[in-house]
């Protein structure tokens, strides 16, 4: 693999994605809150400028009301001289500018600085000003124009006057800087502030992410209390399932020592003897009467170990099916008659019942599973084989089966020698004996009820035992309610419960 592919699959830095992402939220949300409030700014400077145009308007209007002359001399002579940024003008009845501020031309003034007499300015007319033609109508109106270059806009307030002379409009301007024109004069600002705003966060960014991440960092040195040790709510699933997984590789791990240890155990005796009885016969030790003893002991030994073997094959093959069921890749299934199998599993048992001096009987009813019949007959076979295997001459191993109310089920019950209590949680795990020395008697290979939990676990059942020392023990495995396939009638297919 190259360095190239290796750098592709290396797994990005949680840090740097962290703090990458905090700045970038800081940017924005520094960028929208700089926007939102220049807007509102200018909105609410508009508004303010609005209100005092009125103001000034209604308050010379009133003055110049007042005078007993109503002319463009008069109207001078009321102008407030300190706020020169306003525009005043005063428009007839016609729309006629009869005076300017910003317009005014051959003002003369008296001794007494006075305005003496004012030419009439030289403007278009402004009956078609939007601000003209409402205050005609409604006795005052505001208006707001853009200027061509985009950077002000003017605010107008007119306010009308009926005067003897006729009727006149006063109207009073202002230019105002626009959100572009703010956003330039500010701009230098904005610029120091972003700058000032995006080192403090990158600063806040790598104290912020250090302190969310050394804690999932710290989790690695404590893995035997990551559950325990979580820093953060979210991480709860995944300490669990770190656990979860930990504990089952360890109980793996476990399982797989005791199983090649009790495997060599169980190999070593029988090879023993093999070897033991084989070597007798190689060097002429055994009398001739004695080898067909030998060899008939050799032959015990070694069909105890083909036994052996094949159900350790068996559980091998289990397991995987078993995880292949884990990763969604279910076994093949198929309708499977318990009535029939227990008959099956009874009629194959018979001859090691009669063997064993025990009763074999079965008792019936309709019953029917989604599974797999050939391991379904190896769990009836295996459970019926134990209660023989466990039981006492004279004594009697029953089979039955039914539905009930959680499903299908299937039990084996004898009245053999029992399981004591201590025994009973351990009895499905592989080669476990209660009694080592009746096993090796009876040719147990002590995975019998190992093979009966995995079948149990690939078919979704539940397992319950009862028993008593001396009185006898009951298996019952208990199937999940499903739907099977029955007849095709006309085409259609029926299903029952």
């Amino acid at each position: 693999m190259s360095d190239e592919q290796q750098k592709e699959k290396r797994p990005l830095s949680m840090t740097r994605r962290y703090r990458r992402g905090l700045v970038i939220v800081g940017l924005l949300c520094m960028m929208v809150t700089l926007a939102i409030a220049t807007v509102l700014f200018q909105r609410s400077y508009t508004v303010r400028v609005d209100k005092y145009l009125s103001q000034i308007c209604d308050s010379v209007a009133a003055g110049y009301k007042a005078q007993p002359t109503h002319d463009a001399v008069t109207l001078a002579n009321l102008l407030p001289e300190s706020d020169t940024s306003l525009r005043f003008s005063l428009i007839d009845g016609g729309g006629t500018v009869l005076y300017d501020s910003e317009a005014a031309a051959g003002v003369v003034y008296d001794k007494d600085g006075k305005v003496y007499a004012v030419d009439a300015p030289d403007l278009p007319s402004h009956a078609d000003r939007p601000e003209f033609i409402a205050a005609m109508a409604d006795g005052s109106a505001s208006a707001t124009r853009e200027s061509q270059t985009m950077q002000e806009e003017t605010h107008y307030y007119a306010r009308r006057i009926v005067t003897p002379e006729g009727t006149q409009v006063l109207r009073v301007g202002e230019d105002v800087a626009n959100i572009w024109g703010l956003s330039a004069d500010t701009l230098p600002l904005l610029c120091g502030a972003v700058v000032v705003i995006l080192l403090a966060t990158a600063v806040l960014a790598w104290w912020l992410t250090r302190r969310l991440v050394q804690p999932i960092n710290h989790l690695a040195e404590s893995l035997d209390t990551i559950e325990a040790d979580v820093p953060y709510e979210e991480l709860i699933p995944l300490a669990r399932t770190i656990q979860t997984d930990r504990k089952l590789r360890e109980d793996n791990e476990t399982m797989r020592r005791e199983f090649t240890a009790n495997v060599s155990h169980e190999l070593k005796t029988p090879l023993t003897s093999i070897s033991g009885y084989a070597e007798l016969i190689e060097t002429g030790m055994a009398k001739p009467a004695d080898v067909p003893t030998f060899a008939a002991r050799i032959h015990k030994e070694a069909q105890r170990m083909i036994a052996l073997v094949s159900d350790i094959l068996q559980l091998s093959e289990l397991d995987s099916t078993q995880a292949s069921q884990s990763r969604e890749k279910p076994a093949e299934m198929a309708p499977v008659d318990l009535a029939a199998l227990l008959k099956e599993t009874a009629q194959n048992m018979t001859v090691n019942a009669r063997k064993a001096y025990v009763t074999l009987q079965y008792s019936a009813q309709p019953a029917t599973v989604q599974g797999s019949k050939d391991l379904l007959a190896e769990l009836a076979t295996n459970l019926c084989d134990n209660a023989i295997r466990y039981n006492q001459p004279g004594g009697h191993v029953e089979l039955r089966c039914g539905t009930g109310p959680d499903g299908p089920w299937l039990q084996v019950e004898d009245n053999g020698i029992g399981i004591p209590q201590d025994s009973q949680a351990r009895v499905f795990e592989r080669f476990y004996r209660v009694d080592k020395s009746r096993s090796k008697a009876t040719g147990g290979t002590g995975l019998g009820l190992a093979i009966v939990k995995h079948i149990a676990l690939l078919h979704h059942a539940r397992i319950d035992l009862q028993s008593q020392v001396g009185s006898g023990t009951t298996i019952k495995v208990t199937f999940p309610k499903a739907y099977y396939p029955a007849k095709r009638l006309n085409g259609l297919r029926f299903y029952y419960l």
